[in-house]
């Protein structure tokens, strides 16, 4: 403040607003729970431009910056953008690269809500969505246009935990100029990376294993410095990013993922040998397991980890799986996955609620 005298409520708006002690090196980067930096004057506004520093927080904030390096280390990509959410992250990596006229080809057992942002929203626009055995080489070329300008596909699908074979549909987009682009929620970079195997674009939900703790809504994409820049420059007009509080939450939570999911992935596989024994569970669907009938793509794509995920199907009579859950002393139902508990969804009612029911059983998803 200047040596004029202004009232209590004029100084203290300006009192503690910046430090006066030297605080550049701190272990942790701090929370920048700011939306906008000061600038002493314009030349000094121009020399943030050049470097693209941090000015106002829908384009950039410190948190978010630190998080895309580390999500680009995860990932073993070039660039990342991250998002408020995995929805935010796909819908705004789809909606960069798709336009009137053109053409989605996706796998058929996707997380229902990505299902309706290809149907309900991009569908009212004019961009069309085909939805295969995204597993099945030959019904993917089948399928395959002059205006395909994506093809669309999760690591193992949701919830039926297909494993599509990534770099052949790498060489398939690739031959007819088009695009891959993976949700790799259900692994992350720790345990497999598309991008290695020539996927253009990786989304995760970061909300999910990567923050691994249950208190965050987080996404990113992750790939080649061009195509990333791209989905950046939509994200700031969507005002799709993530906020500082919520990318450090998730930066914190990516400091363990390395030993969190390798822990996962092996509770996983030993609760699913389990699980194929009991009477009263009809079919285990877990990419580790030898019944798994893309065991050996898995096999192949990920090595000794499958993932934390499994499904299974169980009889249809509510009472029963309502008296299951009720006897549960451990796991308990939750609208999400990856945390820090063991839990249990019900895509029926939850991630494919949405989704007629005809649709539902057509691929596999009963009650």
């Amino acid at each position: 403040m200047s040596e004029k005298d202004f009232s209590f409520g004029t100084e203290s708006l300006g009192t503690g607003t910046s430090l006066n002690r030297i605080a550049t090196s701190p272990e942790v980067v701090p929370i920048y729970m700011t939306n906008t930096f000061v600038h002493e004057d314009l030349d000094k506004l121009l020399e943030y431009y050049a470097v693209k520093g941090f000015n106002y927080n829908r384009n950039r904030n410190p948190n978010r910056a630190t998080l895309m390096e580390t999500v680009s280390c995860l990932e073993n990509g070039e660039l990342s953008s991250c998002f408020a959410s995995g929805m935010g992250a796909i819908a705004t990596a789809i909606i960069t690269f798709t336009k009137a006229g053109d053409h989605i080809l996706s796998s058929n057992t996707l997380y229902g809500e990505t299902y309706e942002i290809f149907t309900d929203i991009l569908g009212k626009y004019g961009v069309e969505s085909t939805f295969i055995d995204i597993t099945n080489e030959e019904e993917v070329r089948a399928n395959i246009r002059p205006n395909t300008k994506v093809i669309y596909t999760e690591t193992v699908t949701n919830p039926l935990m297909a494993v599509p074979d990534i770099a052949k549909l790498a060489e398939i987009a690739h031959e007819n100029e088009a695009l891959l682009i993976v949700d790799n929620t259900f692994m992350t970079g720790a345990l497999y990376r598309p991008l290695n195997d020539g996927a253009d674009l990786v989304a995760n939900s970061l909300t999910k294993f990567a923050n691994g703790h249950s208190d965050v809504m987080c996404g990113s994409v992750t790939g080649k410095n061009e195509l990333v820049t791209k989905v950046h420059n939509m994200q700031v007009l969507l005002g799709s990013q993530s906020d500082p509080f919520g990318s450090w939450l998730t930066q914190r939570g990516i400091r363990t993922i390395d030993l969190r999911l390798k822990r996962s992935a092996e509770n996983a596989m030993a609760l699913a040998k389990a699980m194929e024994k009991l009477p009263y569970v009809e079919k285990v669907l877990y990419p580790g397991l030898e019944s798994h009938p893309q065991h050996e793509v898995a096999n192949r794509q990920f090595g000794k980890y499958y993932g934390g995920m499994l499904s299974i199907i169980l009889p249809e009579d509510r009472e029963k799986m309502n008296k299951f859950m009720r006897e549960l002393k451990l796991v308990h139902y939750a609208g999400t996955l990856g945390g820090f508990r063991t839990t249990i969804a019900y895509p029926a009612l939850s991630s494919h609620q949405s989704v007629p029911r005809d649709q539902r059983y057509a691929i596999g998803i009963t009650d």
